[in-house]
């Protein structure tokens, strides 16, 4: 069997899981989220946090309690680092130093999970599983509340109320994000990789020596660091590491995970808003782009330039013989078109297209399909630009689901849009200014300029990936990096939450003979159009300094 033709029969088996799945998951979640019940443990953890769960909030009031909560995890996540030296399971590690400590909590409540460090020899065991594994579940649910109250916003009028951010976190978390994980995790331990708590022990090497390891409660982690788009892992080779993904089997497993709930979104959007058609549209936005940049991945990578790339079958550098071309290139796409740091080749080695493509995905928005609710509130604005600009180009003013798209909502959407550029492009422009972060670069050039750019890429837009060849782990990285993770993931939520009251308070529009179809194939081929357009007007002169540049000179 042909690489290629391995590459189509996995990308189909991919889309296949993922449409057995997108129904039942996305309904489920529907109920989820509109239930008034609340389970037994529920409650204890309601009474534990005094929380009332049943009390609507408007739009501050639930985006103090984002702001809150996601300020008291950065906090305690920085404390457990920064005492793990006198904490049970450290392994014998030391205290992480102050501005990696920051870096690494702000980057994982953020659900960034980026790591200027090497997992296996940093973190112990309570500082992993106890700090880590838990924000990865807890800024995953986070994201899945704002995109919720973000729907309510639309399927609720004549109110400002946008439901009970305590209540969605603790359903988030316990209904949905769980159990999957759960069931997630008794796969990967079944596909090979590892779950204990083993000290560091020493193993032998083929060409003589030993080599220290340390296991961990691997399986678990992984299950989540995908199922939460979060990236992250217990092993600095992350999910190259064949102790997070064993085999073929496996790696195509943890991309249908990163995947899964973002995607189902989607159908829980269209149920949630009493119109799956309009969850449709959505969805199909998504897929034309994830399958369009996941066909030109595994082209330019398959592309043979050379003797070398031919006695491969493909441009092989950075990437594992176990996973091969297809394989690689299926997970760069879904790991840079979501919010997911997680890695099974590195990027750095990729064609100078190849780059560029996990590049442009991530500059996005990293909404086809894009993070665990972030995703879908992010697709939601480009949804609510679009109508604007269908609007200007007929006439007249724009509506969306019933709300018109006024002065207030298009000012809201437009700061959204312009946040996460506005992080990436200043602190590329100031890195490379600086003496000392280009010092940093282990590649001059354009591909040294791609390294900059894909850091702060990564870092604004929540993602976490690395292009590697860049020595993130300085004082100066440690600190942009983490203040653009914050910045580029909560001030987003402001414009969201505020766009989502301001929905929730208007009265629904009628729909007229002149009222867009935004349930149709034409509207779902303008969306795609307009994030194109934006992101391309946004970035192309940064993209042809770097990987734009490398790939024409290759």
């Amino acid at each position: 069997m042909s690489p290629q033709l391995a590459g189509v029969l996995q990308l189909t088996a991919l889309i296949a899981a993922l449409a057995l799945s997108y129904r039942p998951l996305g309904d489920y979640m529907a109920r989820v989220y509109s239930s008034e019940k609340h389970y037994r443990p529920e409650k204890w953890i309601y009474r534990v946090i005094g929380a009332n769960p049943a009390a609507e909030m408007r739009w501050p009031a639930y985006l103090r309690g984002v702001l809150a909560f996601s300020a008291v995890s950065v906090l305690l996540l920085y404390l457990m680092q920064r005492v793990q030296g006198s904490l049970p399971g450290s392994l014998g590690f030391s205290s992480i130093d102050p501005d990696q400590a920051f870096n690494t909590a702000a980057s994982f409540v953020a659900n960034t999970n980026w790591q200027s460090y090497y997992g296996e020899q940093a973190m112990g065991h309570v500082v992993q599983t106890g700090g880590l594994a838990v924000q990865n579940f807890l800024s995953a649910a986070v994201g899945m509340a704002v995109a919720v109250a973000l729907v309510r916003g639309f399927a609720r009028s004549r109110t400002g109320e946008l439901g009970n951010f305590w209540a969605d976190l603790v359903r988030g978390t316990v209904r949905v994000l769980l159990p999957i994980a759960f069931l997630g995790a008794i796969v990967l331990v079944a596909c090979g990789a590892i779950q204990n708590f083993s000290g560091i022990h020493s193993v032998g090497q083929f060409t003589g020596g030993t080599q220290e390891w340390n296991g961990g409660a691997v399986a678990s982690q992984e299950a989540i660091k995908e199922l939460g788009t979060n990236g992250g892992g217990y092993f600095n080779a992350n999910s190259a590491h064949p102790f997070e993904n064993p085999n073929p089997l496996s790696n195509l497993f943890e991309i249908f995970l990163i995947l899964l709930i973002p995607f189902a979104l989607t159908r829980t959007f269209g149920r949630m808003v009493g119109s799956l058609k309009q969850g449709y549209a959505i969805l199909g936005a998504m897929a034309v782009i994830w399958l369009g940049f996941s066909a030109l991945m595994m082209w330019t990578e398959f592309a043979h330039r050379g003797p070398a790339f031919e006695i491969a079958g493909g441009a092989m550098e950075g990437k594992e013989t176990r996973f091969g071309i297809a394989g690689s290139s299926l997970f760069a796409v879904a790991t840079t078109l979501t919010s997911t740091g997680a890695v099974n080749s590195f990027h750095s080695s990729y064609t100078g297209f190849g780059g560029g493509i996990t590049l442009l995905g991530m500059q996005l928005g990293e909404i086809a399909p894009g993070g665990v609710g972030s995703g879908l509130y992010g697709m939601l604005i480009m949804a609510v630009i679009a109508v604007f600009i269908a609007g200007l180009m007929v006439g007249r003013t724009p509506e969306y689901l019933g709300k018109k798209i006024g002065t207030r909502q298009i000012q809201l959407a437009a700061c959204y849009i312009l946040v996460t550029p506005a992080l990436v492009l200043g602190f590329t422009a100031v890195a490379m200014a600086l003496p000392t972060p280009a010092d940093s670069m282990t590649n001059s050039g354009a591909h040294g300029f791609s390294e900059i750019l894909y850091a702060y890429t990564s870092a604004a837009n929540n993602n976490g990936s690395a292009f590697a060849g860049l020595n993130a782990d300085t004082q100066w990285f440690n600190t942009t990096l983490g203040i653009a993770m914050l910045l580029g993931r909560f001030l987003p939520m402001v414009f969201v939450l505020a766009l989502a009251g301001s929905l929730a308070e208007q009265r629904p529009v009628p729909e007229t003979a002149g009222t867009l179809r935004t349930d149709k194939p034409l509207y779902a081929g303008l969306l795609v159009g307009t994030i194109l357009i934006i992101t391309g007007l946004t970035y192309f002169p940064a993209l042809a300094l770097g990987p734009l540049a490398e790939g024409l000179a290759s």
